[in-house]
């Protein structure tokens, strides 16, 4: 009994102390296997704080950079701003000008618009003028039209024989008388034909206000000599009698002798050659133009 009981306490002690060496190898393997998991980690850490500082370094040397970059940017920022600052000054300075300026212009265009507005009121002005003085104008050319049908018709037998000739250009009336069908020959008194020409003349030209009535005498080349130089020493002296005792026979018949006035030209404005005998019949003449008023 006692063998049993001594053998069954053997066996529980061998069993408790297998059983703790089992417990020990489990629990030192454990260790180990910590140990293995630290170790790695360990060598990892290592590698991540090689990593972390070379990256640090890096970082470092990036940050270096940036902070002269930022310096450089700050004085940049300075040159900037003081360039902004005198930008400003010149706009500023362009703004005051160009305000100026502006209120000149305004002023001016204010001024102009005035002057346009004057001038298109005196523009206006002249138009109406302009267009009474072409109203006047056809009224007289009308006057003088109707002045050279009277004369054309008082005066056609004339005409017809060539004695007399009329003629219009620009508002502008003339008529030409040959000096034989009013004058004897080297007399400067109108004779008894030639006053009755005149008075085929006189009724027309009496109504004729607007114009002035111009009677000038021409002579051919042929000189005067013998007696009758001591009336009419030369051309001109007898071209002027015979247009002075023209104009003075109309003013008898009652022309305004304010509008009458007597022109002498002797034989230095020919119409003919006075080569020929026609030519110098033509150059000795009296002509009665009818021209504006002085």
């Amino acid at each position: 009994m006692y063998k049993r009981i001594l053998y069954a306490a053997l066996t529980g002690v061998l069993m408790l102390s297998v059983s703790g060496c089992l417990v020990a190898e489990s629990s030192y393997l454990k260790k180990v296997e910590e140990a293995d998991t630290l170790t790695k980690n360990i060598d990892e850490l290592r590698q991540k704080y090689t990593q972390l500082s070379s990256d640090n370094s890096a970082l470092r040397d990036d940050y270096a950079k940036l902070k002269a970059e930022a310096a450089g940017l700050s004085n940049d920022k300075q040159r900037m701003s003081a360039d902004i600052k005198q930008l400003e000054d010149v706009l500023k300075a362009k703004s005051d000008t160009f305000s100026t300026t502006i209120t000149d212009f305004r002023q001016k265009n204010s001024e102009l618009e005035a002057s346009n507005s004057r001038l298109k009121d005196e523009i206006k002005k002249l138009k109406e003028e302009i267009a009474l003085l072409q109203k006047v104008k056809e009224e007289k050319v009308k006057e003088v039209s109707s002045t050279y049908e009277q004369l054309l018709s008082n005066m056609k037998n004339e005409i017809a024989q060539g004695q007399v000739t009329i003629s219009e250009l620009r508002g502008k009336l003339t008529v030409n008388m040959e000096a034989a069908i009013l004058f004897d020959s080297g007399k400067a008194d109108v004779k008894q034909e030639g006053l009755g020409i005149l008075n085929k003349m006189v009724e027309t030209l009496k109504g004729v206000t607007d114009k002035a009535i111009r009677i000038e005498g021409h002579t051919d080349n042929v000189q005067i000599t013998g007696g009758l130089t001591r009336t009419f020493p030369t051309n001109w002296e007898l071209s002027a009698a015979r247009a002075i005792n023209v104009a003075r026979y109309l003013q008898q018949q009652g022309i305004d002798p304010f509008n009458l006035s007597a022109a002498a030209f002797a034989e230095h404005k020919p119409v003919a050659d006075n080569s020929t005998r026609e030519g110098r019949a033509k150059n000795r003449r009296i002509e009665i133009t009818l021209v504006a008023k002085d």
